[in-house]
């Protein structure tokens, strides 16, 4: 069965992948032909007169896809891929462009920009996971969108579009959900809104939430014996079936005023708490694992707090309008996670565990866990105007300015060693990593559209910014426990609070520009096409690694040619792209564990992306595809040099080594990912009924970069799942009965180590019993029911 339907989705989808840009997926229903109003170019347009790749998912889509958060939606966004290792700690990636970036607290930023309205998100730690409800619409903006978005939207932009008040009436919503995880728990939601019309020119929406997923990850009983002290540790406090159950509730505020016919303002305040429990990754099957199982050894938890508070002010200054937004995001996160097989390994194959001793010289247990937390503030500001949208010259342009403090703080603990070793200020951390990171951005930014004639627009866009980026703080061991690192590699008193001295204040800054051009020609009103060049680029940042320069930003040029096109009760869009990754900020794990990044790659991604849509009476039809060849141009060395040649020692005299040699896959994103959605909706008495099939399929990927590490961790295998859907609704009353990943497949989107690969994972590694994997899988089948009233 698995092997039939993967091929039955490979050739329903296969004739999708001709190209990309919009049409949607996301197709709501209206008197107006279909007529979706995105927000791509910072003012509302139609999807259809926009020459910009999008696939915009809007209200009714998201309820009908079973869309709950971002890494639901993104299974029918066919440009974009996710990685994720649990809630509040996913990647997001645009058309192949991906090295395996690991995310780190000190290493690059995304290479995708995520919005809230108006507001940037984006934080080091991954994309917010905002609970989707009550959202008008999410829209994935393929390409560099670098002009009018700005740092880290290089490869792409995901909006997150609020529904805002609405002065015509009062009336709300609840909706309700109860469901079952497949080899798992029980879950359920319960979610409302209510607009309030204050009076002609005010009103209040008032919108919350709150939802308990289910567990299906087990903590099995296991237990290990460390070779060198012969201690042996058992996992028996933390055994637990489905122990990954997670609690979510939030809720937003957003107040709309009419001040007179020119002026709005919208204040908003939107927050969410996640409490995440256990880890969502099974180990690779061994004697000891099987599905969906783990052996954990220590207290793994997470909470996610965040609170976001912003106001928009539009109007118009004669005829042109004006927009001011700004607003503050706090983010916090506290952290627990096992990591006693960097313990064991290190022991196993290295003898560490003689170094952990306590005050009388007696071995104790080598076992780590790490107690973390993360605090973010984040400031932004942006002004801008726009002339009149029916001139033969429009302009847009404005000023930007963001700034990101995050706080940083994770202890790694050993109970019980000898205080010389304990990091000093610590109760009983090993290493003890507390940093302060700000990143600054600027800019100021313009578009100018001239119509040429009555169907051919050119479009002219620049974007000069400055970054400003600092890492200051304490990294490291105690004095006694390492020479080189730690206390023994401070030059300073602390300047960040809770550290014993200082051994990292760096900082690094640039200032540059980038440009777009685009050619627009309406064949007729119903069929555009265009091209494009555009430029986005991502900072640079700091190596925490003293023997290593700040890396510099990369930068991704796109050249795009799309069509935009509808005739009758179909539209097909699409695009054609090749884009030119350059100075790629390649990281991976050093000496230490110590994330290193260099600019040390060119690459170059061609792709096909296209939506296609068909709508007769009851019926529709969504189907979307992306076919993306992604590969390095150059030899990936372990030391970087001018020539690309990996037979060439370091400036140090030291011994260089290929990495990945030119032509090797860039990983994380599938050459092929499609969806097809097909809904019916027809008559059931008195009510209104509709059935819906959603499949989404996924091909190989590569896990990582480098040759050797990808053979350890081996590549992701393709998967399709499948989504069933029946429901009917009469008078504001709904009901939905529910089925996803149907055939309750085990699609791996991402895979890791708790150290180096080749030390924690490398299978040969006998005297250590091998490596341990953890595969981070998609969600088992749920079914479930919903229903739901309006008021």
């Amino acid at each position: 069965m698995q092997r039939s339907l993967s091929i039955s989705a490979k050739l329903l989808l296969a004739g999708t992948a001709l190209g990309t840009a919009s049409v949607a997926v996301a197709q709501e229903k209206s008197a107006d032909q279909d007529i979706i109003i995105v927000t791509a170019q910072k003012r509302a347009q139609n999807l259809q007169d926009v020459p910009v790749a999008i696939t915009a998912l809007g209200t009714e889509k998201l309820r009908d896809l079973q869309v709950s958060a971002l890494e639901d939606a993104v299974k029918f966004l066919p440009s974009v891929t996710i990685q994720t290792v649990g809630p509040g700690f996913s990647q997001i990636y645009f058309r192949g462009v991906a090295n395996g970036e690991n995310a780190n607290h000190s290493a690059s930023l995304p290479t995708v920009g995520t919005y809230l309205d108006e507001m940037p998100i984006t934080t080091i730690q991954g994309a917010l996971d905002i609970h989707a409800y009550d959202l008008a619409r999410v829209e994935a903006l393929a390409g560099p969108q670098g002009t009018l978005y700005g740092a880290s939207s290089m490869a792409g932009t995901v909006k997150m579009v609020t529904n805002p008040p609405d002065y015509a009436s009062s009336y709300g919503a609840m909706d309700f959900e109860l469901n079952s995880v497949a080899h798992g728990g029980v879950g359920g939601t319960v979610e409302g809104f209510y607009n309030a019309r204050l009076s002609d020119h005010a009103a209040l929406r008032l919108v919350g939430w709150y939802t308990h997923d289910g567990g299906y990850i087990d903590n099995i009983p296991g237990s290990r014996t460390y070779p060198t002290s012969g201690i042996t540790q058992t996992n028996a406090p933390f055994v637990k079936n489905n122990y990954n159950d997670v609690d979510t509730y939030g809720g937003r505020a957003a107040l709309g005023i009419e001040l007179d016919d020119n002026w709005t303002i919208r204040p908003t305040v939107m927050g969410q708490v996640q409490i995440a429990n256990g880890s969502f990754a099974q180990e690779r099957s061994s004697a000891v694992t099987g599905d969906l199982q783990t052996v954990q050894y220590n207290p793994e938890y997470s909470k996610d707090q965040w609170l976001q508070v912003a106001l928009t002010i539009e109007g118009k200054i004669g005829s042109w309008d004006l927009v001011a937004t700004g607003g503050h995001l706090w983010r916090k996160d506290q952290v627990q996670s096992d990591y006693s097989d960097y313990a064991y390994f290190y022991d196993a194959l290295y003898g560490s565990g003689a170094y952990f001793y306590d005050n009388n010289g007696a071995l104790v247990s080598p076992n780590q866990y790490i107690d973390g937390g993360d605090k973010y503030k984040r400031w932004f500001g942006e002004v801008r105007i726009s002339s009149p949208q029916d001139a033969p010259v429009r302009f847009i342009g404005g000023l930007f300015a963001q700034r990101q403090q995050h706080e940083i703080t994770q202890n790694y603990i050993v109970d019980g060693i000898a205080d010389i070793n304990v990091v000093p200020g610590t109760a009983s951390d090993i290493w003890l990593t507390r940093q302060t990171r700000i990143d600054r951005d600027y800019a100021a930014f313009g578009e100018v559209t001239f119509d040429l004639t009555s169907k051919l627009s050119f479009t002219g866009g620049a974007r000069l910014y400055r970054y400003k980026n600092s890492l200051a703080g304490f990294f490291g061991y105690a004095a006694n426990f390492s020479s080189k690192t730690g206390v023994s590699a401070c030059f300073g008193p602390a300047i960040v609070d809770g550290t014993p001295c200082t051994n990292l204040d760096k900082t690094t800054a640039d200032t540059s520009a980038i440009y777009k051009g685009n050619l627009t020609y309406k064949v007729t009103p119903d069929v555009m096409v265009y091209a494009t060049f555009s430029q986005g680029f991502r900072p640079g940042g700091i190596n925490r690694r003293g023997t290593l320069p700040p890396y510099r930003p990369d930068t991704l040029d796109n050249y795009e040619i799309g069509w935009k096109t509808k005739f009758g009760s179909v539209t097909f869009n699409g695009a054609i792209y090749q884009e030119n990754w350059k100075d790629i900020q390649l990281s991976f794990l050093g000496e230490n564990g110590l994330t290193e990044i260099r600019n040390a790659g060119i690459a170059r991604i061609r792709g096909i992306e296209a939506d296609l849509a068909y709508r007769s009476g009851g019926f529709t039809l969504n189907m979307a595809g992306s076919y993306n060849n992604a590969t390095i141009r150059r030899d990936f060395c372990l030391i970087a040099n001018p020539t690309f040649d990996c037979s060439l020692p370091s400036t140090q005299g030291t011994a260089n080594a290929l990495l990945a040699p030119a032509g090797s896959q860039l990983p994380v994103t599938a050459k092929f990912k499609g969806n097809a959605v097909a809904r019916y909706e027809f008559p059931l008495g008195s009510w209104e009924g509709h059935v819906q099939s959603a499949v989404s399929y996924i091909g190989k990927r590569r896990s990582d970069l480098r040759t050797y590490e990808n053979q350890i961790k081996g590549d992701f295998p393709a998967y399709t799942t499948l989504d069933l859907s029946f429901g009917v609704k009469r008078d504001g009353l709904r009901f939905e009965l529910f089925a996803t990943n149907l055939f309750d497949k085990r699609g791996i989107v991402n895979s890791g180590v708790q150290c180096l690969e080749t030390t924690c994972g490398d299978p040969n590694n006998v005297s250590a019993t091998g490596g341990v994997f953890y595969d981070y899988v998609i969600k088992p089948r749920i079914i479930g029911i919903k229903a739901g009233f309006d008021f």
